[in-house]
């Protein structure tokens, strides 16, 4: 007789905590295809998934090898190793390799062979679970950290294929709504139903804008810029090349308008601070980003983002590369940081905390050009 293997069978069975020992070690694709094993397994994979309540990211740069992105290739290889079940999805890539509105990447020259373009978000959701929202934006340039480490240093991609997935677990104490607003969508009611108004709740507004350059996009961004300048929220954003996901149905194909997510719960903290367009050495940079570090903002599960004008980057120091996300590094090695080069800046001096309040910034005070809108979010 088997003794010990008996010994295994009835501990594997029976005993919960050596169970969920085991499979807080499981990917959680892996951890949800286990809990069909029993009842003893389930509710020992649902409290596994409850622990999950770190964000954690996909990043992708260089070539492909295949054709479509580069970052769908990671995350159709990667997202079976991620510990945690997204909820919400945030993604960016350079809009190089952005062929249409209707959603599709252009394939590299060399590849096309006169074959359709892979469609992009169709096949982002069927490896994202259903419950899942995306947002997903298009830009010039890409700033990322390689997966791995939260202090491997970041990357600022000015040029050439490069994107990340943002994945957000459900997160206790915090919500995370997606909106998408364009001319005929925006109104009051939308607003509070984004809980962008009349929430007391509210810590952080992640906005982007696209096709600004449309006429009456500027009246259109104001109009939702200055309800939210009144509020004590964390601001930061900018204009990109477009928008690729949510699906934008009540928007013909070329028109403007913004998509973001707004961050509620009193577990949320925040800073930010703006590079203005004197800002032009290392020195300079370093010396705005401690009064980032000066706001105290806890930096265990905690988000950089960074959002800079296509005009800066290396061309603005010099041609000194990554100086900015360099300088972002020295003061805060532990905190991965992610953002993009756009059109036009979004955000200001500001911290979210709950022993502080904000003063009234207005919205021109939030609106820039030539310069580098840098944050933190903390997810409590």
């Amino acid at each position: 007789m088997d003794v010990s293997g008996s010994v295994r069978s009835y501990v594997l069975s029976n005993v919960a905590e050596v169970v969920e020992r085991i499979l807080s070690f499981v990917p959680t694709k892996s951890l949800l295809r286990m809990a069909s094993v029993c009842r003893l397994w389930r509710n020992c994979a649902r409290r596994v998934l409850r622990t999950q309540q770190q964000m954690t990211w996909l990043a992708a740069s260089g070539s492909s090898r295949y054709d479509g992105h580069i970052l769908l290739r990671t995350l159709y290889e990667e997202l079976e190793n991620v510990y945690l079940l997204p909820q919400m999805a945030l993604l960016m890539v350079d809009s190089e390799n952005f062929s249409s509105p209707e959603c599709c990447f252009q394939q590299k020259k060399a590849r096309r062979n006169n074959s359709e373009d892979p469609d992009f978000v169709g096949l982002l959701k069927r490896l994202l679970p259903d419950n899942c929202d995306i947002i997903g934006i298009a830009t010039p340039g890409i700033v990322l950290t390689p997966v791995g480490s939260p202090n491997a240093p970041p990357e600022e991609h000015e040029d050439g294929e490069a994107g990340f997935a943002l994945l957000l677990p459900h997160i206790e104490g915090v919500r995370i709504r997606p909106f998408h607003f364009c001319k005929h969508t925006l109104n009051n009611r939308a607003l509070e139903h984004a809980g962008l108004v009349g929430n007391p709740d509210l810590k952080v507004v992640l906005l982007f804008g696209y096709m600004a350059f449309k006429s009456g996009a500027s009246r259109f961004l104001n109009q939702l810029l200055e309800p939210l300048s009144h509020t004590n929220a964390l601001i930061a954003g900018g204009h990109v090349e477009k928008a690729f996901c949510p699906n934008r149905d009540c928007c013909s194909p070329g028109s403007y308008g913004v998509v973001g997510l707004a961050l509620s719960g009193s577990r949320i903290q925040g800073a930010s601070v703006l590079l203005e367009q004197e800002v032009s050495s290392v020195t300079a940079a370093e010396a705005v980003l401690q009064r980032l570090k000066a706001a105290h903002i806890p930096e265990h599960n905690t988000i950089g983002l960074m959002f800079a004008c296509v005009g800066r980057g290396h061309n603005y120091y010099n041609n000194q590369r990554n100086v900015e996300a360099g300088a972002f590094r020295k003061l805060f090695p532990n905190v991965p940081l992610f953002g993009f080069f756009g059109n036009g800046e979004i955000g200001c001096d500001r911290i979210v905390k709950e022993n502080f309040t904000l003063s009234h910034t207005d919205t021109d005070g939030l609106q820039h050009g030539y310069t580098t809108v840098m944050s933190l979010v903390h997810l409590g």
